[in-house]
């Protein structure tokens, strides 16, 4: 008898995925089968999302014939790929943006004009680039002083082989815009932070920064040690002047399943979406991120426990979160919020589509209304 045929892959995938936890296994390799037919990396964002969603979706229901990606989220390739959405996307590129605009006018009043930064997860540190054009603009009487300390731990990993060209890109535009620069790479524990261990003298004024980390860092739904809110109470020691964050808005650390993979479809749908608007399908740099792409979206669906990295959380969970860490939100100004707009919008074409927006306290990003990343401050 030929399958009646897919008319909404959405609901398809998630009727696979309700097949899955109610032990049916025979009807969800069922529906994945009609969703293959369907399904084209190749095709548009919504042929391209079923693919995936067919992929890690397999994963789940026979991890012995289809393995889920875990150790390939530690690659060199697919640090790789992250780095190239950062790059193109605007919702992610923005986010550091706004980090670095949050950290400009957290230190704009601090005496000295020193200022240090600790980065859990410089990547090739590309972002200070624009750190340092932000922190050009000030009017100061004194020269600016900026020491950026990239940390290596053992759930961070190493810093990227790259980091030491861009060091010297680095220190090129700091000269050029009159700013004295001090980079350094420091490995330790998260249970050995402390302000003499990372170099932090009494008069530098002290910025924290997360950018798309600290969603991998198992929480206490995975053990007991709990490393995501451990690192933050460890930071709150340092006696930050501000902590910037910057999170994918994607509830999809402890939602169930079902709601996971609803979830899932949601967020990477649009995310593909605004791909679609932004870069054509054929550079390699497109080719690589969706790649990339497809690898978190599988991790996030097909595994569990500790094999699970893709855990990543709505920005509610994150105020809750920093909250109990003694944190309280130091709210991004307007200013900041235009600025970005504007940057949003310059160019020939803009970036219709696209859009930014203050909410309680934090900068969304997202695309035709769904928020992507959520960029927000904290002290």
């Amino acid at each position: 008898m030929e399958s009646p045929p897919v008319s909404s892959p959405k609901k398809s995938i998630v009727e696979a995925a309700t097949a899955i936890t109610d032990g049916k296994t025979n009807v969800a390799v069922q529906i994945l089968t009609r969703l293959a037919q369907v399904a084209d990396v190749r095709g548009s964002s919504e042929q391209r999302l079923t693919a995936y969603m067919v992929s890690a979706l397999r994963s789940r229901v026979n991890s012995t014939e289809y393995p889920p990606p875990v150790m390939e989220l530690h690659s060199k390739e697919h640090a790789v790929s992250t780095q190239n959405l950062y790059e193109i996307s605007p919702c992610f590129k923005l986010g550091f943006m706004a980090a670095n605009l949050a950290i400009v006018e957290a230190v704009a009043d601090h005496p000295s004009n020193k200022i240090h930064v600790i980065d859990f997860d410089i990547g090739q540190g590309g972002q200070y680039l624009h750190l340092l054009h932000a922190l050009a603009t000030k009017n100061t009487d004194y020269p600016i002083s900026l020491k950026i300390t990239a940390i290596t731990t053992e759930f961070t990993g190493r810093a990227d082989n790259r980091v030491n060209s861009i060091e010297d890109d680095l220190k090129t535009l700091a000269n050029k815009v009159g700013i004295s620069l001090i980079f350094n790479i420091i490995s330790c524990s998260i249970t050995d932070l402390s302000r003499e261990k990372l170099g932090i003298e009494h008069d530098e004024a002290l910025a924290v920064t997360f950018a798309y980390r600290l969603y991998r860092l198992p929480d206490e739904s995975v053990t007991t040690e709990n490393l995501r809110d451990e690192l933050l109470r460890r930071v709150k020691g340092l006696s930050p002047k501000v902590v910037t964050l910057v999170e994918q808005e994607l509830n999809g650390n402890t939602a169930a399943f079902v709601a996971r993979v609803n979830e899932a479809c949601g967020y990477y749908g649009a995310l593909l979406d605004s791909l679609d608007a932004t870069v054509s399908r054929d550079e390699t740099g497109r080719v690589k991120i969706e790649e990339g792409l497809s690898r978190k979206l599988a991790n996030s669906v097909a595994c569990e426990g500790r094999d699970r990295v893709e855990r990543c959380e709505v920005f509610g969970k994150w105020r809750a979160r920093m909250s109990m860490a003694g944190f309280g939100p130091r709210p991004m100004s307007q200013q900041i919020a235009d600025s970005l707009l504007k940057r949003l919008n310059s160019g020939p074409r803009g970036n219709p589509g696209f859009n930014v927006n203050e909410q309680s306290g934090g900068i969304r990003f997202g695309w035709m209304g769904k928020t992507l990343t959520v960029a927000s401050a904290w002290c």
